[in-house]
């Protein structure tokens, strides 16, 4: 993990991805789509109209008849680029001054002068002008030196991670999330990871003043080319906060502990300290969806679009978020989203996890949160359209046997059933009353009885956002909170398909096991029976639902033994089976459970806790323990025994002799850690942690006393533990460093700085800016210093970060100098300089005759 190939995604990944439809082939851009034969050499724009798009929105009435037209012209223009500052960032007021009165004032300048160029503007609802938008086209871009300059000051703090560009309506759902700093939050789809890295910006920005903040961001995916993206997004947060999780969404695992397991880590000698199970105070299901909300910014979207895709994704959507809610403790929020227009996949979704939670999770009111951002209410009543086909209700898919369509996409959710006969005969021939056979929960209604269905349910205080209201893309947004335990049979309902009586009796069945286990759990906790509850029960209705479409006999026993399996791990897990080990987590595909019972039956033993090594292909997380090398770090850099060391240095390497990065964990990840060794490492991590230290192998490197270098990365953490290696430099020769990277000891301004670099140690080093007159070289605990890490050497001292940090560094420090001077500006509190890459040979220009030292130890150490 870390460095230059951290990633393990490679060229061959990508040769199946998506279409790209802005790169159209010569031979297309050069005919008309509509005459194949036509030679006319013009680009043809992307059809921006969709037939079945306007009938099928038009009945399900989501914009009034009066809007239509508005709607529709505003989805055929380009969407706006928004973007938003890392409030984190140590020069985010600086950035955001930058944008009020530099860019902003110009650009309105030549606005009034030109007419046809927009300003940039502050989305009116993000708190603190933290999130702006901005909407100029390419040509705009080349012709205008103003616009030029403003898109490569984009790019240049994009890249470093002051900035981080996001669709506005994307920024919508961890607002209402309500997080504090000492939240665990779950962020269940989280690639790109765009909400991913607000929610950390969020958790960090409220601890001010703190050491790390006691929350955490665990952020799962189920796509590991997708976790990568996800990866390469947060680590420009720079944090120690993080887990990055490779399962799927529906099939998270619970992780629960008990007494009888053993700890797989040997850092934690107390238990009770720990956490007994992975329950979260907020949960963010931005689930997978259609995404015709984004048809602005997607345009190819509109000649795929169907009215069946939504559809498709309903049952999904429903396991995911309950999934989501069984892992919320009482009292937390979940926000349930989509980029979707369709009230199949949003206020259906909805209506059904309020059914089948009974009330333990309520809608929550937030109508008076953002006050400024125009949201329009949930529906309350909808169709269904299945194959060309408006369908009412369900009794309407039943008459045309649709086995797709399911009751919980309808308002009201009922399963209406043919009463006409009454006397029906069962399996083994015997005749049965219908009111014998099972029914769902909700009242039966008659097929006689079709009307227009309508909710019930308080559905108006789910959120969208459509795109004209404020110039955005379309959102659905409904934010739930969990009241009570979830209920141990969900509703019925929602998985009754086909007509098998066979799928009935499992169903029965199923949920009498499934109860008779449950009640005789002895836990401690509430919420780990709810987890494991829907754990089971969401199985058994997703297998059901297989089953009724398969309609195969053989399927069925297979899914028994599935389930029995299932309920076997509810029952070990509750210490009712004392002599088997807990189970890991659930296969993310048949094939791999397939081949996992495959080695079982082989082998006949039982399952045991794995120490490393559990996930194919993945590294494993280990507690670093190496105290020989732990306590030569802490002597090298005289680091205070009051920062927390024990217990939080992780490596993803095995071979503890070739350790080459050593990653830092906050006490919460720490503690998940922990819980994860505990329950056989049920968690496939991707990603953990903060890169802190990182060996130095080239051939001066080896001769230091201490073999480990600080990461830029951890630096803004460690730094004010740091009492040796740490010097203070003037603005003149802190610039002149930023700008040749390599200063020989006899070369600097002040000489006396020069004769103290020369006495360090050979080594890593810490050179911090001195701010004004200051002479002392104490650093604050509250890390208000600028500082980089530097290579002292026999003769020089080299900088080791890279060429495009050093750049924005001193553009900053220029920048804030110059409003020192003229006095327009108070000084700014400085902040520690957040480095993104160590010192791997990229700074892609010349250095100077000097900065050859510093080329011998760049660090070329590959990825572990």
């Amino acid at each position: 993990m870390g460095g230059r190939r951290g990633s393990r995604t490679q060229r061959k990944h990508f040769k199946q991805s998506r279409e790209n439809v802005w790169k159209r082939p010569k031979t297309e851009s050069s005919c008309d789509p509509n005459n194949p034969n036509s030679s006319n050499p013009a680009w043809q724009p992307f059809a921006t109209q969709n037939p079945s798009f306007d009938e099928y929105y038009k009945e399900q009435g989501i914009v009034s008849p009066e809007e239509w037209d508005a709607f529709m012209e505003m989805l055929r223009k380009p969407l706006p680029a928004a973007f938003r500052i890392n409030a984190t960032s140590q020069f985010c007021e600086d950035i955001r001054s930058q944008l009020e009165n530099d860019f902003m004032k110009s650009l309105q300048a030549e606005a009034i002068e030109g007419g046809d160029l927009e300003p940039i503007k502050p989305l009116p609802w993000y708190p603190d002008n933290l999130a702006w938008q901005s909407n100029f086209s390419r040509m705009q871009l080349r012709k205008n030196q103003t616009l030029e300059r403003f898109h490569e000051f984009l790019k240049l703090e994009t890249e470093i991670g002051n900035i981080s560009r996001q669709e506005a309506v994307s920024m919508v759902p961890p607002l209402f999330l309500d997080v504090r700093p000492d939240h665990f939050v779950l962020d269940v789809c989280a690639a790109p990871g765009s909400k991913t890295f607000q929610l950390l910006e969020i958790i960090h920005h409220s601890a001010k003043g703190r050491f790390l903040p006691d929350g955490m961001v665990l952020a799962n995916d189920l796509d590991v080319q997708r976790c990568n993206l996800l990866i390469h997004q947060t680590k420009r947060m720079c944090t120690a906060n993080l887990i990055v999780t490779n399962h799927e969404g529906q099939h998270f695992p619970g992780c629960r502990s008990h007494k009888n397991i053993s700890n797989g880590s040997e850092t934690t000698n107390n238990l009770e300290q720990s956490i007994p199970q992975l329950l979260f105070d907020r949960v963010l299901c931005d689930v997978p969806c259609s995404g015709d909300g984004t048809l602005r910014k997607a345009p190819d979207i509109w000649r795929k679009w169907n009215g069946g895709m939504g559809n498709g994704l309903h049952c999904l959507q429903i396991h995911i978020a309950m999934r989501g809610l069984s892992l919320l403790k009482v009292g937390g929020r979940m926000v349930y989203s989509t980029c979707s227009l369709n009230p199949v996949e949003n206020e259906a979704v909805v209506a059904e996890i309020l059914r089948r939670c009974g009330g333990s999770v309520e809608l929550v009111d937030v109508s008076n949160e953002l006050p400024q951002l125009i949201r329009r209410p949930g529906l309350t009543k909808w169709k269904v359209r299945d194959k060309g086909v408006w369908l009412p209700s369900y009794k309407d898919a039943r008459k045309l046997q649709r086995n797709g369509i399911v009751p919980s996409m309808f308002p009201s959710g009922k399963n209406y059933a043919d009463l006409t006969n009454n006397n029906q005969k069962s399996e083994n021939g015997e005749s049965v009353n219908a009111e014998d056979v099972v029914q769902p929960d909700d009242t039966i209604s008659s097929i006689d009885d079709l009307e227009e269905e309508v909710s019930d349910l308080s559905l108006q205080l789910c959120m969208r956002i459509v795109p004209h209201d404020q110039n955005t893309g379309a959102f659905f947004i409904a934010v739930l909170q969990k009241v009570s335990h979830l209920p141990a049979i969900p509703d019925k309902s929602a998985t009754s398909q086909g007509k098998l009586s066979t799928r009935s009796e499992l169903h029965e069945n199923l949920s009498d096991q499934a109860t008779e286990e449950i009640n005789g759990l002895e836990v401690s906790s509430v919420d780990g029976a709810d987890e494991k509850i829907l754990e089971v029960a969401s199985k058994a209705e997703e297998n059901i639902s297989e089953m009724a479409l398969e309609a195969a006999d053989e399927k069925i026993s297979e899914e028994i033994s599935e389930v029995d399996e299932k309920i076997s791990e509810v029952a070990l897990e509750a210490d009712l089976v004392d002599d088997e080990p807990a189970r890991g987590a659930p296969e993310s595909n048949s094939s791999e459970a397939a081949d996992k019972k495959t080695d079982s039956a082989k082998t006949g033993e039982k399952r045991k806790l794995q120490i490393q090594g559990k996930w194919k292909g993945v590294d494993p997380v280990l507690f670093f323990q190496d105290e020989t090398i732990i306590n030569s770090i802490k002597a090298f850099y005289g680091i205070d025994e009051s920062f927390p060391f024990t217990g939080h240095l992780v490596t993803r390497n095995k071979d503890a002799n070739h350790v080459k990065r050593i990653y830092y964990v906050s006490k919460s990840v720490k503690d998940v850690l922990d819980l994860n060794f505990r329950v056989g490492q049920q968690l496939k991590i991707t990603s953990v942690g903060l890169k802190m230290f990182e060996r130095q192998s080239s051939r001066e490197g080896s001769l230091a006393p201490c073999s480990f270098r600080i990461s830029s990365e951890g630096l803004p953490v460690i730094l004010p533990y740091i009492t040796k290696q740490i010097l203070y430099a003037s603005p003149a020769d802190f610039k002149h460093l930023l700008q040749y990277k390599s200063i020989k000891f006899a070369d600097f301004v002040d000489a006396d700085f020069g004769q103290k670099a020369a006495d360090l140690i050979l080594g890593c080093c810490v050179i911090v800016l001195r701010e004004g007159d200051k002479l002392s070289d104490h650093i604050q605990a509250d890390a208000s210093a600028i500082a980089i890490g530097c290579w002292k050497g026999r003769s020089s001292l080299s900088v080791m970060v890279t060429a495009m940090d050093c750049q924005e560094l001193l553009e900053r420090l220029s920048a804030r100098m110059e409003t020192e001077k003229n006095g327009t500006l108070a000084p700014e509190s400085l902040g520690v300089l957040d480095k993104k890459q160590d010192m791997s040979g990229e700074n892609g220009t010349p250095l100077e005759d000097h900065n050859v030292e510093a080329m011998k130890i760049q660090d070329t150490n590959a990825s572990e």
